[in-house]
């Protein structure tokens, strides 16, 4: 019969033999081993009876006395199958425990999962191959890009987030933008910074952040974001990366950031958004001089912007479609915008025209590249009582009046629309109002000057 023996047991051997050589004494033979001497004669009289298999363990291949039933072990596995088929053991166990009041240890639901088939331990799971990627050959060749969140003046300021662009063949530090959110307009803004400094590049390698990727609700509309559509209109490549491990050169470059810039700031006694974006070029040329290395090939493969201020500020524009009414009207983040009522107007009635938010907050209406004259009208200002208002107007004045009543019944002070660009100013909307009639715009200041 095959006896299968710990290296512990095994190591017993060569002292119990001395023992019977009478080689040794009991008590030098206990100390050894680290028994007592009546548990040194236990184990010397099984080795003189049975031989080294005397010395094995009897409670080998028995049950332990703490096991727990078979039932129990069936009714848990079962459960197991039923419910929680693809939970952990640590979760399993919380859950068994949580909803059915029975009570197991981990690693041992951990066994009994693993030689049921429910579990795979990690130490048995294929590992996955993660292959290097080796970096591009030229500069401008792949720029990855990335928003990096963090308190970046230490409670000097709010916190805000800092735009990375970095170089894949090279690691320099191509361009570094704070601003205070990861918004469409934030990238639009960096990336005519970018493009105005160093070129176009081949492609830009980022995340799956919404700025860059649309959702699968989205993609039957339009299926490119804001963004994206810049970087076509620009002839940039743009991917995006599976994981945050492909693109770990920014990755890490914003972790450095975290330490260096952090800290280079708040010697500078730098504590704004606007200060560090005109202070960073400093850090940017002593970062690259530091830890940039020199590409594959010398070539650089940023291209020259071809095109015309007027034409860069269309493309870096919010573009949103709109469709031309009947009466020439239109509407964008709740305003009513009117056309002056032209015969080349009334000929486009019931077309799509485009619409260009510029970053500053400046509105432009264009059909087939012409542009469109308009007036505006608030559709969240209040008509005050009392206000002048020319005949022309009173149609759109008293529509849009019972719109406002029935919102204000209805208890819903309404906002701007949220899929809007996030920076109208209200100076904005004051400007838009006097296009339609001064009244709407100020109508205390109108009525203080009607009694002067």
């Amino acid at each position: 019969m095959l006896v299968t023996m710990s290296q512990k047991e095994l190591d017993r051997i060569p002292v119990l033999q001395q023992l019977c050589d009478k080689r040794l004494t009991q008590s030098r033979a206990a100390k050894l081993l680290n028994l007592s001497i009546r548990q040194v004669q236990r184990l010397l009289n099984r080795y003189q009876i049975e031989g080294a298999a005397g010395l094995s363990s009897r409670k080998r291949g028995k049950p332990a006395n703490n096991r727990a039933p078979d039932e129990l072990r069936f009714k848990i596995l079962m459960l197991l199958r039923e419910k929680y088929s693809d939970f952990g053991p640590t979760l399993a166990a919380e859950k068994l425990l949580e909803r059915h009041c029975i009570r197991i240890s981990t690693e041992t639901l951990r066994n009994w999962m693993t030689a049921d088939g429910l579990w795979v331990p990690h130490s048995r799971r294929k590992p996955r191959v993660y292959q290097p990627r080796y970096q591009r050959d030229c500069l401008g060749e792949l720029v990855q890009i990335d928003g990096s969140h963090h308190d970046w003046f230490e409670g000097r300021a709010d916190k805000c987030c800092l735009l990375v662009f970095i170089d894949d063949a090279t690691g320099r530090l191509m361009h570094l933008h704070f601003c205070e959110t990861e918004s469409a307009f934030d990238y639009m803004n960096a990336t005519r910074q970018y493009i105005e400094k160093h070129g176009k590049p081949v492609a830009y390698y980022s995340d799956k952040h919404a700025v860059f990727r649309v959702s699968q609700a989205e993609t039957r509309q339009t299926g490119v974001t804001q963004f994206g559509r810049v970087l076509h209109d620009m002839a940039i490549e743009l991917i995006c990366a599976n994981s945050s491990q492909a693109k770990g050169r920014v990755e890490r470059a914003n972790k450095t950031l975290q330490d260096r810039l952090v800290k280079e700031m708040r010697l500078e006694n730098i504590s704004s958004i606007e200060s560090a974006n005109h202070w960073v070029e400093t850090f940017v040329s002593d970062f690259n001089r530091r830890f940039a290395r020199p590409a594959k090939y010398p070539k650089d493969l940023h291209r020259p912007v071809q095109e015309t201020p007027a034409e860069l500020a269309d493309i870096f524009a919010w573009h949103e479609l709109r469709t031309l009414s009947k009466s020439l009207t239109f509407q964008y983040d709740k305003i009513l915008y009117l056309l002056d009522p032209t015969e080349e107007n009334t000929r486009i009635a019931g077309q799509k025209i485009e619409v260009f938010d510029y970053p500053d907050g400046t509105l432009a209406f264009k059909y087939a590249h012409r542009t469109l004259s308009y007036q505006a009208f608030d559709k969240l200002a209040c008509v005050d009582q009392g206000a002048i208002v020319d005949n022309k107007r009173l149609g759109a004045v008293l529509r849009l009046a019972q719109v406002h009543q029935d919102e204000r019944e209805q208890d819903g002070k309404r906002e701007r629309s949220k899929k809007m660009p996030k920076r109208r100013a209200q100076a904005r909307v004051q400007e838009q109002l006097k296009a339609i009639n001064p009244v709407l715009a100020n109508p205390a200041e109108f009525r203080a000057s009607l009694k002067r």
